[in-house]
């Protein structure tokens, strides 16, 4: 195992701030996608073209955070590195028209480029480290980085339906990688603090996206008692995410891959995406409410899914029981039902918000009453 020297902690860096803002607009680009109704739907083929780019992103900017964890020193290789992909991310973030997405050539290709980028980082790096673990680390990175690389050029240069699903299965290998390289990678864990905090900021950055679809509520013209209850539906899931993530997480975990941190945050990230979309458009005369009111819930649940998967990290004090993923199993399913039945725009809101603040008061509940606990001990 890596000594404990290695595992001291780690902050991040103001270049990697600045690198996180590219994603700020990216997820304003991306989640326009799912803004565009046909026949009071989403399409599903929206729905598969927002997952897929977002896949793109994302696996791009976990791969580049894992690097920047175990070996980023901030050096001017690292600097540069960040500045050519920032540009990179640019360009991807205008390379799709969110009303016409079969155009994905150009987008396939900078993502490719992109892949190019980071295998080059990790094929440096693996000249540079000394331990035969951080070798086998950073030369199993690059091999999957090259494949996914190579097979997303392919998919931009042949720009057909055979293309596109090589490139699909190198975004999929992609996606599986930190599990493949598991028994290399647990001989030199991640700084969890650190990596954790730099989920914690790319959630935040999220989060802002939502705040930013439910701003048309709070116009002169638009603002009304229901306003109030859709911001505070937001603030209470983030603040549930706060509370699992701030509170109740053990950040000491010297022995940790972040394999599951990585998986469970998609699960997260797509969730809050499709509570976003489901806030923006649900006051639409021409959206189908029922349809509508599956999206914000299958939202809301794949959050509480990606919570429910971080509880293994929790202090423990605040082991998870059975009977929190029962209560919130019960009320998040009852308000579905309820929204289901009664699909009007006043129920649908007032049903979620109960929901959401019912499940974070008994989180917050059952976490005060294991604090007393471990007092008295």
């Amino acid at each position: 195992m890596t000594s404990s020297s290695e595992n001291t902690e780690k902050h991040v860096s103001k270049i990697a701030l600045f690198y996180d803002l590219v994603f700020v607009y990216m997820i304003s680009k991306t989640s326009e996608i799912l803004h565009h109704l046909s026949h009071g739907r989403i399409s599903t083929f929206s729905f598969i073209l927002f997952a897929i780019i977002v896949l793109i992103f994302i696996s791009s900017w976990m791969t580049q955070t894992i690097f920047t964890n175990r070996y980023g020193k901030g050096s001017w290789s690292d600097i540069a590195f960040y500045f050519i992909d920032m540009m990179i991310l640019l360009f991807m973030s205008n390379s799709f028209d969110t009303t016409d997405l079969r155009e994905m050539r150009i987008l396939l290709s900078s993502a490719g480029l992109l892949s190019t980028t980071l295998a080059l980082h990790y094929l440096i790096t693996y000249f540079q480290v000394d331990k035969q673990e951080d070798k086998k680390i950073t030369i199993s990175y690059f091999r999957f980085l090259i494949f996914r690389a190579i097979c997303l050029f392919t998919g931009g240069y042949l720009d057909n339906i055979f293309g596109f699903s090589i490139a699909i299965l190198g975004l999929a290998l992609s996606w599986i990688m930190p599990s493949l390289t598991k028994k290399y990678t647990i001989k030199h864990p991640i700084h969890f603090g650190h990596f954790l905090e730099r989920l914690n900021l790319l959630v935040i950055v999220i989060f802002g996206e939502t705040i930013i679809g439910i701003a048309d509520y709070f116009r002169p013209t638009t603002f009304n008692f229901y306003s109030v209850f859709i911001f505070l539906l937001v603030a209470f899931l983030f603040f549930t995410y706060i509370l699992q993530f701030d509170y109740l997480i053990q950040e000491n975990q010297p022995h940790a891959t972040g394999n599951a941190l990585i998986y469970l945050h998609y699960a997260i990230i797509f969730g809050i995406s499709l509570v976003t979309a489901s806030l923006k458009i649900i006051h639409e005369k021409e959206a189908d409410s029922l349809f509508t009111v599956c999206c914000l819930f299958a939202g809301i649940a794949l959050i509480y899914l990606g919570l429910l998967v971080a509880t293994r990290y929790n202090q423990k004090i605040f082991a998870l029981r059975k009977s929190t993923i029962i209560f919130f199993g019960l009320i998040t399913i009852i308000g579905l039902l309820i929204c289901l039945y009664f699909h009007y725009f006043p129920v649908v809101i007032m049903t979620s918000f109960f929901v959401v603040m019912i499940n974070m008061i008994y989180l917050i509940t059952i976490s005060i009453s294991k604090s007393n606990e471990k007092l008295n001990i």
